[in-house]
This record gives structure tokens, C-alpha cells and sequence, in this order.
């Protein structure tokens, strides 16, 4: 065993690594059905949520744009973004620098509703670690989340 400050060996980081991969697989399902829990935004699946806060966070982006930052199919991202305009949370725009792939935007209504969404989300995400984590602990977990991020940079979503 290692020291905290000390790399691991490749082969005890494998393991290491595998522990927090399934981690993030059972935070990702209990946060996907607490999302899917607000009452206040009753029928906003967490595919819109997605699709929502990229618009509200970055602005108007094409459907292969937005595809692309999620790492998600161009299909499933074009199928999220429909059930959006559907309840008129966001708008498609003439795009200036592509006629066939156009704008999406997100009008007021969708803008109220990621914002009820998120504030939702703020309060719970207070709780986390009841009032015990640093920002060198949060730090250190983004960065290790970075680096396994890059292990799958060239994996292809379509």
C-alpha cells in the first residue's frame, strides 16, 4: 500500500480506478432518479434537463454541437431537444453559418425551468459531505475525474 502522496502502481491504480467507475455508475442512477423526483418541474426528463442547462449555461448551440459537449448521439440529443420544443422550453434559429443545422435556443419558459431545476439542485448538493468537504478534496476530485475523462477522449458516441 501506498502512502497518500506516493503515485500507485499501475496495477493497484487499475483497481483503484475500478472502485470510483463504480461509484460513479451508482451516484449517476440515484441522481438520475432524484432528478426525475422534483415535482415542481414534474415531466422534464433528465435527457431535456441536459439539453436545458447546456442552453442556458452556453447559449445557442446546434444539435451536433450540443451532441458533441454531452458526448451523446446526434439522434438522442435531436430527440431531446423535440420533446423541449414541444412544451416550448426551447426554439430553433436561423443559424448564419449553416442553413441545414439550425440554432437551438432557449426561450423564458425553458429558462424558468432549469432555473427552478438547478436551484432544486443547489440546495441538495449543499448537503453533500454535511459541511466536511474542502476545496482541496473538491479539487483533487475533479482533477482525478479529468484524467479518467481523457482515457476516453476517442471513444465515438454515433
Amino acid at each position: 500500500m501506498n502512502d497518500d502522496h506516493t503515485p500507485l502502481s499501475p496495477d493497484d491504480l487499475g483497481h483503484r480506478v475500478s472502485e470510483v467507475f463504480d461509484l460513479i455508475g451508482a451516484l449517476y442512477r440515484r441522481g438520475l432518479r432524484k432528478l426525475e423526483q422534483g415535482e415542481e418541474v414534474d415531466g422534464v426528463s433528465v435527457g431535456v434537463r441536459s439539453v436545458l442547462v447546456l442552453l442556458h449555461r452556453y447559449g445557442p448551440m446546434t444539435v451536433p454541437q450540443m451532441a458533441r459537449v454531452m458526448s451523446l448521439t446526434r439522434q438522442f440529443v435531436q430527440r431531446m431537444t423535440n420533446d423541449a420544443m414541444a412544451r416550448d422550453w426551447v426554439e430553433a434559429t436561423p443559424n448564419p453559418a449553416h442553413q441545414r443545422s439550425s440554432l437551438i435556443r432557449i426561450t423564458d419558459a425553458g429558462e424558468a425551468v432549469i432555473t427552478a431545476i438547478l436551484a432544486r439542485e443547489h440546495a441538495l448538493n449543499r448537503q453533500v459531505g454535511g459541511g466536511e468537504l474542502t476545496e482541496a478534496e473538491l479539487r483533487a476530485c475533479v482533477r482525478v475525474l479529468k484524467e479518467m475523462m481523457k482515457t476516453f477522449d476517442h471513444v465515438d458516441v454515433e
